[in-house]
């Protein structure tokens, strides 16, 4: 027979890019869709590795019957029966079949034991108890160009035979479905009927010990009309009459001889295996369409999840800028302790003093020592950092419990909140990154005047202990409500030495440079607070993308199905 055309190599590297994405695919989030998401993806896999790659690389290769049914429906007794030899165990106790038996024509023997079909099972000569292996028999009075698998139970008590039986009906180019006089009217065969009809695989369905006495004229009416009613009209039903087996444990040829006939003339026909091929390899292929759209809107489920507990962290630590930008802005923090240590220092004088000449600094030195306290200025300074320092970690505690309570309420997020609980508080180090910031705030403060004051020649002769000073009222102005100096009640009380010093500096640097110092030193704390709460709501975003979240899945597989669609003639032209 002339060997058939392969098809074209666009479906099969379609077929195996899809492959490859299902297998790295994840659905990490425990959404209701991911749980589907993994059992269809890992019997995709399977099947493409199982059946269809390996398949499309020889569609004239002999055809694969697997013979499946419910316990105790006669699997192996019409196996052996069919290759007139007891080769698959049958008997009284179940399970029976706990690894599949594989029989083919010795002349077939190089396509099945090179584990071109399902090859992840370990090809065996001998019987085994382990299902994960595939016992290969060479059987004579089987016509060469067709295989027989007997699998195990679909209703299996033991899970593992339960799988085992799904994914080599999901290899089969035919399925040989045997069911009884007694149970054919039960679930779950007819549930994996349903399976093979939506998704194009050539079936046979062998009704086992029909009882004489006219049973059999009741029993066939109903099951066609059954099987008609599930579009399963067209299918070849064989009925089996019940008799006692040989000496062997085998059927004899009056029961099985028109099933016989039927798979050896099948076995025969190069064109009528080529049509069953054709017909089961294109319906896998149509149904990976309906899977694709499984995993794809699975794993947009899985891209909504993580944009929703990312703007739920995104609004949570907004919110918290905004509280911090308020607090900055509407002067709050020049009351209290810091007003107090403002009003000392500008009753001392000190400001003034510093600024027009350079005695303040050697006085407040003496002063500090005779003390032991701090000079006003220091004072001020430390209680206007322990302000800002109470202002940040305040909202960023309520950040870290707003993300916090966002997340408990959306399941993948509660999970994710099991695996880092101490999410829903500030990082640990924040209190030492807070008064960090702070120093290097004030510091930078004190460089935007020095800078400022490069070319004022009545700064450069002065002290520094005046570039100090005038820091000082660079960071008043940052929190004041107004441009620039606060003007308002609680600071009016400290005098007129505010407004001198005020006339003072815009004396030395012009009125505008004053105001764009503040605006400056304001717009860097605004910054430095803006890169800490985004470091703090870094930690959400590293637990999500520790889930492993791929925007990119579903367009792939989207596209990937859209060109598996364009190249499944090849199939039919074959």
């Amino acid at each position: 027979m002339p060997r058939q055309r392969e098809p074209e190599q666009p479906l099969v590297s379609a077929l195996v890019e899809l492959r490859d994405t299902v297998k790295g695919g994840r659905y990490a989030l425990p959404l209701p869709s991911a749980e589907r998401a993994g059992t269809v993806a890992a019997a995709m896999a399977a099947q493409l590795d199982d059946y269809l790659l390996p398949r499309l690389e020889r569609l004239d290769a002999p055809l694969l019957v697997v013979v499946g049914g419910s316990t105790g429906a006669g699997k192996s007794t019409l196996v052996n029966s069919l290759v007139r030899t007891p080769i698959s165990p049958a008997g009284v106790l179940r399970p029976t079949t706990r690894a599949p038996v594989l029989v083919c024509n010795p002349a077939d023997m190089s396509w099945f034991t090179r584990a071109n079909l399902l090859p992840t099972l370990t090809r065996t000569s001998g019987p085994s108890g382990d299902p994960r292996t595939l016992q290969v028999v060479p059987a004579p009075a089987l016509s060469p160009g067709l295989a027989l698998l007997d699998a195990p139970d679909i209703d299996s008590v033991v899970e593992a035979n339960r799988q085992l039986a799904g994914q080599l009906l999901a290899a089969a180019d035919l399925w040989l479905f045997v069911t009884t006089a007694a149970r054919y009217a039960d679930a779950v065969p007819w549930g994996l009927l349903r399976t093979a009809r939506n998704r194009g695989t050539a079936v046979a369905l062998v009704l086992d010990r029909v009882p004489g006495g006219g049973a059999a004229d009741e029993i066939g009416p109903h099951l066609a009309g059954m099987l008609r009613e599930q579009d399963l009209g067209g299918v070849p039903l064989f009925a089996l009459p019940e008799a006692r087996l040989d000496s062997q444990g085998l059927l004899g040829e009056e029961q099985i001889g028109r099933l016989r006939d039927w798979l050896g003339r099948l076995a025969r026909d190069a064109e009528a295996r080529a049509a069953v091929v054709r017909q089961t390899v294109g319906g896998a292929i149509d149904a990976l369409t309906v899977d694709v759209i499984i995993l794809a809107a699975a794993a947009e489920d899985q891209l909504a999840a993580a944009r929703a507990l990312g703007d739920a962290v995104h609004t949570a630590y907004r919110a918290a800028t905004e509280s911090v930008d308020m607090g900055i802005h509407d002067g709050a923090l020049l009351r209290g302790e810091v007003l107090a240590r403002w009003q000392e220092l500008v009753g001392t004088g000190d400001i003034m003093r510093a600024l027009q000449a350079r005695v303040g600094k050697l006085r407040d030195r003496a002063v500090a020592a005779l003390t032991g306290r701090p000079a006003p200025g220091e004072r001020f300074q430390e209680a206007l950092g322990s302000g800002l320092a109470v202002l940040l970690k305040g909202a960023a505690t309520d950040a870290a419990e707003r993300a916090g309570t966002a997340w408990r309420a959306h399941p993948a997020g509660a999970v994710l909140l099991e695996a880092a609980p101490n999410l829903v508080h500030p990082s640990d180090d924040l209190d030492e990154r807070i008064d960090r910031l702070i120093r290097d705030w004030q510091r930078s403060v004190l460089e935007l005047v020095r800078g400022e004051a490069g070319d004022k020649r009545v700064i450069a002769k002065a002290s520094a202990y005046a570039v100090n000073a005038t820091g000082l009222l660079v960071m008043v102005s940052v929190f004041a409500a107004t441009a620039f100096i606060p003007t308002g009640a609680e600071i009016a009380v400290a005098g007129g030495t505010t407004i001198a010093a005020q006339k003072l500096l815009e004396a030395i640097f012009g009125d505008q440079a004053v105001r764009s110092l503040a605006t400056r030193a304001r717009q860097e704390l605004e910054e430095r607070v803006a890169a800490l709460l985004d470091d703090e709501a870094a930690r959400f975003r590293t637990a999500l993308a520790g889930a492993g979240v791929d925007g990119e899945l579903s367009p792939r597989l989207r596209a990937l199905s859209s060109a598996i669609h364009h190249a499944r003639p090849e199939v039919d032209r074959t």
